[in-house]
């Protein structure tokens, strides 16, 4: 499937058929930046949908706190919501752990309350549904396909000091999980309140953690 592109410098360069889902193949040309661990948080101003309302969001919002943006293909599709669904289906525990969750695409915020308005699923979200039409904020977290106008499926997790803690990209048919999210939260969260300690694998919260140390080399 061949997808139409507007070019660079309009308002939209999303493609125009958004109820058919984006072929992110080898051959799409990406951003070619990449975000790290520690990368800092990129300043950003755009309009957003949120229970219902149109509001402005920026950077300063997301500083100081936790907070994870979570990028997808495009609204009307087929994988996005049932991610979308399942991280609306955990946001309680997320505002538990003092986690704000910022969902983007390169849809316009319209479409994302044309969305949420049609769709069961997404009407079931209460977090912020961010507007990214020029691809700026998928082009700062390096999952921007440059020749699709989409963003890749990433995942990113960012401290309150503005930095990133946690990330993920998956192919396009890979769907993400809530609960696996929150794990990885809940490990980043603790190693930030205990300097000198590590969470090996498996590590479910109130679990053993490793203090790394000469006398425990050769005895894991």
């Amino acid at each position: 499937m061949v997808l139409p592109i507007i070019p660079i410098g309009t308002n939209d360069f999303r493609p125009r058929e958004i109820c058919r889902t984006p072929v992110l193949s080898s051959t799409h040309r990406r951003t070619e930046l990449m975000t790290t661990i520690n990368s800092e948080l990129k300043s950003f101003s755009t309009d957003a949908f949120h229970n219902g309302e149109f509001i402005k969001v920026s950077d300063q919002d997301v500083r100081g706190k936790w907070a994870v943006f979570f990028f997808y293909p495009a609204d009307f599709t087929f994988v996005c919501p049932t991610e979308l669904e399942d991280m609306a289906d955990h946001y309680a525990t997320f505002q538990d752990l003092g986690v704000e969750i910022y969902a983007v695409s390169t849809d316009k915020h319209f479409t994302h309350k044309a969305w949420h308005d049609t769709s069961p699923a997404i009407g079931k979200i209460r977090y912020v549904m961010l507007g990214d039409p020029t691809g700026a904020i998928s082009r700062n977290f390096g999952v921007l396909v440059e020749d699709a106008g989409v963003a890749n499926r990433g995942t990113f997790l960012i401290d309150p000091q503005g930095r990133v803690q946690y990330m993920e990209i998956t192919a396009e048919g890979v769907g993400r999980t809530a609960e696996s999210l929150i794990d990885k939260i809940k490990a980043a969260q603790y190693i930030a309140a205990h300097p000198g300690e590590v969470c090996p694998a498996k590590w479910k919260e109130d679990g053993a953690t490793l203090t790394p140390s000469l006398d425990l080399i050769g005895k894991i």
